[in-house]
């Protein structure tokens, strides 16, 4: 699904940024749109549209020539998108996994920057129809695509014990996940179908024998099945290297994450491309033989200010890496 519309005003207000989503307050705004450099002619992609706060920001600072090429696995953020009026903007129902054969159906071989905001959005955890929140009693979802795949329901459903305890010990880091699992499969085991947040939310208490201050005993266990049931890291890990191939020289790559799985799959790609060890095969080594980086780090990963956090408590988590793509091949 693409779309593009006629031009829309030039400028654009902070107001404007949210005034379609008032709800949704978008995480490292400036800092993520200004960490890519913007040329006015250039040509982007907003990996992960949201509520189109980064893109709408991004159309402010192109000209005439300039292009964005926007994507999302959510048909309410696709929904969202069509009030953006601007033939500069194409809008993608698609994972950014599908980056690179999205952008050549597009004709478009290389691009100037990526942006890539990992976080779940504001309405996804506000609409408890959705399945993401244990705060709202509503259907078991998950799903940022809930037009194909198995809901987290459908999963609890029939996973095994020992892919609950791997599951849930992996993707939320909860060191209870034994305990978890356990009593997931003892409830299905008495005739107790798990189907609403509410029901698993009181399932992952019931086994949690020590709560930490602050924080809601499900809140491991729900991070855990949305990374599984979306396959958030396997995507992240796909998508990576297609933007290494894609960028421009001088193009840059800036990833927000949020949890410290993702920022850990996203620091280890940039060092891993920043500092290449592979030696060549024979005797002598020229320093042109050596392997050379092709992404260099800009500057130091990036947090929310403490003016940002208050604004914007769910953005406390947030880290952003910036990258920039070298001439080397």
């Amino acid at each position: 699904m693409m779309t593009g519309a006629p031009l829309a005003p030039a400028s654009v207000t902070e107001a404007s940024l949210s005034a379609a989503s008032p709800a949704h307050i978008t995480v490292l705004l400036h800092a993520a749109v200004d960490a890519l450099n913007v040329r006015a002619d250039g040509v982007y992609v907003d990996g992960t549209f949201g509520r189109g706060g980064h893109s709408r920001l991004l159309l402010s600072k192109l000209g005439q020539q300039g292009r964005l090429i926007a994507l999302d696995r959510d048909l309410a953020a696709i929904a969202h998108a069509q009030s953006i009026t601007d033939p500069r903007f194409t809008i993608v129902h698609a994972h950014f996994s599908s980056m690179q054969a999205v952008l050549s159906d597009a004709g478009i071989a290389a691009v100037d920057g990526v942006l890539l905001d990992l976080g779940i959005s504001s309405p996804q955890i506000d609409q408890g129809e959705r399945g993401f929140s244990f705060r709202f009693d509503g259907p078991l979802d998950m799903r940022m695509d809930q037009s194909r795949g198995k809901t987290a329901a459908q999963w609890l459903a029939t996973m095994t014990e020992k892919q609950l305890i791997e599951v849930i010990r992996d993707y939320g880091e909860e060191r209870f996940a034994k305990q978890v699992a356990r009593a997931i499969i003892k409830e299905r085991e008495d005739g107790h179908a798990i189907t609403t947040t509410g029901q698993l939310a009181k399932v992952v208490a019931s086994a949690i024998p020590k709560i930490e201050p602050g924080q809601n005993p499900a809140t491991r266990t729900f991070q855990a099945l949305r990374i599984f049931v979306n396959q958030e890291l396997e995507e992240l890990s796909l998508v990576l290297p297609d933007c290494l191939r894609l960028l421009n020289t001088g193009g840059r790559l800036a990833v927000i994450s949020f949890h410290s799985l993702e920022d850990r799959v996203v620091k280890r790609f940039i060092q891993s491309e920043q500092d290449r060890d592979n030696l060549p095969v024979g005797l002598p080594i020229r320093a042109k033989d050596l392997p050379q980086s092709r992404l260099l780090a800009v500057g130091k990963a990036i947090k929310p200010t403490a003016a940002e956090i208050k604004a914007n408590v769910r953005s406390r988590s947030a880290v952003l890496r910036v990258a920039e793509r070298t001439a080397v091949q």
